[in-house]
This record gives structure tokens, C-alpha cells and sequence, in this order.
């Protein structure tokens, strides 16, 4: 089976639309390959065990346009496989146990392996990752999944665990310039029968404006010659103005499902978290230009002035929300800066993590005690029966006794006296620390005059004593 060999007699007759050159110049050895060099070097674990035959299933974690696809086709190759593609935005589990079957009875009937590649597995659900653990596991199947997100979250952990993850980086401008001239001047598959003249400084700003992207460097070039005129003798000359008309605009690399969508708004975060209000602007428009949806923006800001602003400002929640539905009723661009407006305004308020930490603690507690079982005299009693259980026995409504308050316990048996929450010293949360500690202050006075009758009774506070 030829998986680079000629097209020629192969295409539809009726087929007018030459394939893409970013397609036409895939490399068809690991020798044309350009970059990886840690991946593909000569003493790289990869190139061991193709040379001792043990290719197994694996992951390329990578960037768009870096070679994933190439580097599977060119693994398919060398060790003789059958080569099989599936991709997950459009593959059902159905699709994808077919192949499984085939890709069985070819190993057990003719004794050849397949080499099933999956183009962006990330987007396959649980369901449809389990569907390759049995043919992965018996050896059905060399499974090469190709992903843009961290496999970490995106692939389940027993396929992840049969699998080697191999991280492949964004191409460097001399990579991309490599092979932008390579295309120039390769007359079977390239542009090398067409008279070109391209200066280095011209391939050196598409290779900046590509990303490390090999597939949108020979895009661009492509359209570039495509619109180029030609002079008197037939040559096309590629000028800084040819390259503006193609070019409508700067491609910031930016994925939304990918991991840079994740990176950015990590950046986003942790500038808010930090309280600078320039990199947090920054990182922020930069994800808005890029094409993210604005309302994601709007979530994320949201969760925010819970989990890091919190008690610290109340308001910055009412803050994020109103942003949010700002951007609703007016769209965008007109929306876009609420949302900056909010951004700002996170970043400058007093931070807290208390309430971040306390639902870890809790969750932490209910995981360890499960479901104790609440206390009879916080449970309602609408009925007969169960007053005579002792439901709502000996509760105390706080309405009812001086300052509005009883100190009875509400934790569970068990559970006394332990602290979820602790309020920060900064902003609101000063205010929250001082009502706490009133409160326990009162607590503690109350419990004492329940275990000792000799007890004066408990005096009203003193004006500079009162919550206020």
C-alpha cells in the first residue's frame, strides 16, 4: 500500500480542484520531516523503536499545523501497517467498533497490523475512548490519537495509560521557512514549474505570521501566488503589498477548544488574582480579538468574584453579573466593554480565597463522615409522630431571646466546633471576622451559664459591644 505515491490515475476525472500544497507537500520520509528533532533525532525513543519494530499506541499532543497527522502517516509506512482514519467530530461508537472488527480480523486472518488514527480523539466522548480499550489491549490496533488539548483531561485514563504521549512543539520561522522554500522549488508536488520569485524577508513574515503552523505558512504562500500578477515574462514576484491583500488580517494562534483557549484564560486569572489591572486587561482583549465568545468571558469572570474576591468585596459578584448581562442586551462590540469595565474593577478589589477554601474543606468532611444524620432539634415536626420522636424538641427561635440570638449548635454529633470558613483580613471580610467573633464571643457565655447554675445571668451588650 503506497500512502505517498503519485495521485495520478486516482482522482475523479471529473475532479477540476487541485489538492491544497499544504497537502501535496507532506513529507514522505522522516528524513523530509522538518522539526520534532527531539521526537524524530536519530537516538530518540520513537526512532529505537521503529528500528526495533515495537511501535505502540500513542498520543500526539500538539498544536495545529505541527505534523501529527504527517508523523502517523509516515509511522503507518515504515512499519507496514494498514492505515485507517477516523476523526472524532464525525465518527460514531457504531463507526468506530467497525473499524475495530476489521482491524481484528486483518491481524488474526493475514497476520497485518492497522494503524487506526484518530484525528482530535479529544473530541470523543467517554462512551466512544472505552470502544478502543479491548483492541488496544489485545494488539487489534496501533491507535494514534492526534489532540490540541492536554490528554491529562481530555483522554480517559485506562486508554491514556496504554498509550505513549509524545508532545510535539510549534514549529520555529526557520522550520517554516525550510519549508516554504522547499515548496518553491519542488516542481512534482510544489509550485517549483511556476517562476517565483520570493525575497527571505517576505517567507519570514509569513513564517511569524503562521504561529509555527506548517499548514497555514503554505496556505498563505499559496494564496500568494495565487494572486500575484504576472509580469511581461511570466514571473510572479511576491511583494510586502501582495502579501497585505492576502493577509486580511494578523491570526493570533488561538484555539477555542484548545489548550491556548485554557492558557489564555489561565493568564486572565491569575493577572486578576495578582491585582494587575494591565495584564489583566491585556490578556482579555487578547482572547476577545482572538474570537472567544464573550459570555464565556462573562463566566469566567463570574466564577472569579467568588473564588478569589469573595466576602473580601460582596459586590464584585453583583459586579460580574451585571457585565454579563450588559454584553446581553447590547452584543457585541458595544458590550465588549462592560466586560473590561469588570475586569478591571476584579482586578482592583480586595481578594479572598476563604470561601474557596471552605468548600474544599467541606467537601472534604462530608466525603470523609458521609451523611450523618441531623440533629433532632434542627429537624421540622409537621406531624404527631414525629413530636413524639423528638422533632424540634428543645430548639430555640432566635427571634425570641435577647440580641436574636440563642448559640445553639447546628453541626451534626460530632462535628462541634469545627471551622469551614475563616474570613481574610482584607475589605468586607474585616466586618465578617468582627460579627464571627461577636457571635462566638456569645456562644462561649452561653455554654458557660449552661453548666454552671451559679452563673449571673448573660447582660445586654454595651452599645460599643453590639454588631452594629
Amino acid at each position: 500500500m503506497d500512502l505517498f505515491g503519485s495521485e495520478e490515475g486516482k482522482k475523479d476525472p471529473q475532479e477540476r480542484v487541485p489538492r491544497p500544497l499544504a497537502d501535496r507537500m507532506r513529507p514522505r520520509s522522516l528524513e523530509e520531516f522538518c522539526g520534532q528533532q527531539e521526537v524524530l533525532g536519530a537516538n530518540s525513543p520513537l526512532r529505537r523503536l521503529l528500528a526495533q519494530g515495537k511501535l505502540r499506541s500513542m498520543i500526539f499532543w500538539g498544536p495545529p499545523g505541527c505534523g501529527k497527522t504527517t508523523l502517523a502517516l509516515l509511522l503507518a509506512k515504515i512499519a507496514e501497517c494498514e492505515f485507517t482514519s477516523l476523526s472524532a467530530v464525525t465518527a460514531s461508537v457504531r463507526e468506530v467498533r467497525e473499524v475495530m472488527e476489521r482491524a481484528r480480523i486483518n491481524r488474526n486472518r493475514y497476520g497485518r497490523r492497522t494503524l487506526l488514527f484518530i484525528d482530535e480523539i479529544h473530541r470523543f466522548n467517554k462512551a466512544q475512548q472505552d470502544a478502543f480499550l479491548p483492541f488496544v489491549e489485545d494488539g487489534s490496533i496501533i491507535l494514534v490519537g492526534a489532540t490540541t488539548e492536554n490528554p491529562s483531561f481530555s483522554v480517559i485514563a485506562p486508554l491514556l495509560s496504554r498509550c505513549e504521549v509524545v508532545v510535539l512543539q510549534r514549529l520555529s520561522e526557520d522550520d517554516l521557512c525550510t519549508i516554504m522554500e522547499r515548496a518553491l522549488t519542488d516542481a512534482e508536488r510544489g509550485l517549483g514549474k511556476l517562476t517565483i520569485h520570493a525575497p527571505p524577508e517576505l517567507l519570514r513574515r509569513i513564517a511569524e505570521l503562521s504561529d509555527g503552523d506548517a499548514r497555514r505558512a503554505l496556505n498563505l504562500l499559496e494564496l500568494c501566488v495565487e494572486i500575484a500578477p504576472a509580469d511581461s515574462e511570466g514571473r510572479k514576484h511576491l511583494t510586502p503589498e501582495i502579501l497585505a491583500q492576502a493577509l486580511r488580517r494578523k491570526h493570533l494562534f488561538y484555539d477555542k477548544e484548545g489548550e491556548e483557549h485554557y492558557n489564555l484564560i489561565s493568564a486572565l486569572h491569575k493577572a486578576m488574582r495578582g491585582s494587575d489591572p494591565q495584564a489583566a486587561l491585556y490578556w482579555a482583549q487578547r482572547m476577545l480579538s482572538s474570537g472567544e465568545d464573550p459570555l464565556y468571558l462573562a463566566r469566567r469572570m463570574i466564577r472569579f468574584a467568588s473564588e478569589d474576591v469573595g466576602n473580601a468585596d460582596p459586590q464584585a459578584l453583583g459586579v460580574a453579573l451585571a457585565a454579563r448581562e450588559a454584553y446581553t442586551i447590547l452584543g457585541s462590540p458595544e458590550g465588549e466593554l462592560a466586560l473590561l469595565q469588570c475586569v478591571v474593577y476584579l482586578a482592583t478589589a480586595p481578594k479572598s480565597n476563604a470561601l474557596y477554601v471552605a468548600e474544599a474543606r467541606l467537601k472534604e468532611e462530608i466525603e470523609r463522615t458521609g451523611a450523618l444524620p441531623v440533629p433532632l432539634h434542627l429537624r421540622n415536626a409537621p406531624t404527631r409522630l414525629m413530636r413524639q420522636l423528638g422533632y424540634g424538641a428543645e430548639y430555640v427561635y432566635d427571634h425570641e431571646t435577647p440580641n436574636h440570638f440563642a448559640g445553639q449548635e447546628f453541626l451534626p454529633a460530632g462535628l462541634q466546633n469545627r471551622i469551614f470558613y475563616q474570613p481574610g483580613p482584607f475589605g468586607f471580610e474585616r466586618e465578617i471576622a468582627k460579627r464571627m467573633a461577636w457571635w462566638e464571643k456569645k456562644r462561649k457565655e452561653m455554654r458557660q451559664k449552661t453548666s454552671s447554675s451559679s452563673e449571673p445571668p448573660l447582660a445586654p451588650p454595651t452599645p460599643s459591644d453590639e454588631i452594629g
